[in-house]
């Protein structure tokens, strides 16, 4: 029981901060949406009116990049909560959650489910939004491409758990945001798809094909078609256990980050 009160106590407290900041909220759907409504028309300009995505159906370019641009807003948002860990450790209310009497890998991962939680409210938002400026989506995809959003969103939120025990300072989070963010979303199929990416560059190309962000687009991209990419299943699911691993090592006290910065 105690441990399901933390649960809904954090996610809660999550929820409610960010519908109380409503520039939060406000920015997390602007950004994308200029992404969808600028920087689409220009890139359909350029490639054509339809594309070939993986699931070998032509369609318009600006449906092409909604999955890319859902990545991009659970990305966001998990830096987003590396942040508030981070402010949360100075201001000393995470430290206080740090030392109740449960385990201190259930706290994280309660802290980790309230930001896929934020996050999906975002993702709805905005294919909300999206359908309202014409973006036809298949009905049954806003159901298949939950679990999706959901693996995905656990993924980027243990990244940003991990990025929460190295960082000390907020001042040295700008930085380290940006080293992560963009090599992750440029070099991924979130704007354009791979083949075009090896047209270009086979270096590129190999860069992209690791990069496990991609493999996170890849698998919002097939469930809105109610389709399972196993191999991208399988390398988000890896690497969100990974990060999740380090991060709850990296909040040990005894043998990870934490104690070298006496926290």
């Amino acid at each position: 029981m105690p441990w399901l009160l933390a649960l809904r106590g954090i996610v809660g407290r999550e929820i409610l901060r960010f519908l109380h900041q409503r520039e939060r909220f406000l920015g997390a759907l602007v950004r994308p949406l200029i992404w969808l409504l600028v920087f689409a028309a220009g890139f359909r300009a350029a490639l054509g009116v339809a594309i070939v995505p993986p699931y070998q159906t032509y369609i318009p370019y600006e449906v092409y990049i909604v999955p890319g641009l859902l990545g991009m807003i659970q990305l966001f948002n998990g830096m987003q909560s590396s942040l508030s860990m981070v402010y949360d450790r100075e201001m000393g209310s995470m430290r206080l959650l740090l030392t109740s009497p449960l385990p201190r890998w259930w706290l994280l991962v309660c802290k980790l489910v309230a930001g896929v939680a934020v996050s999906l409210l975002q993702c709805w938002a905005f294919l909300l939004i999206a359908t309202l400026f014409g973006i036809e989506l298949p009905g049954p995809g806003w159901l298949t491409v939950l679990p999706a959003l959901i693996l995905n969103g656990i993924m980027l939120g243990a990244l940003g758990l991990v990025l929460s025990s190295t960082i000390r300072q907020l001042e040295n989070f700008a930085g380290v945001m940006n080293f992560v963010v963009f090599p992750l979303f440029f070099c991924s199929p979130a704007l354009y798809p791979l083949y075009k990416m090896r047209e270009s560059s086979e270096t590129l190309y190999w860069i992209c094909e690791i990069n496990p962000f991609g493999h996170g687009v890849e698998l919002i991209r097939h469930a809105l078609y109610g389709q399972v990419s196993w191999p991208d299943l399988g390398v988000v699911a890896a690497v969100a256990l990974a990060l999740l691993a380090l991060a709850v090592r990296g909040y040990d006290p005894r043998r990870g980050l934490m104690k070298r910065k006496g926290g």
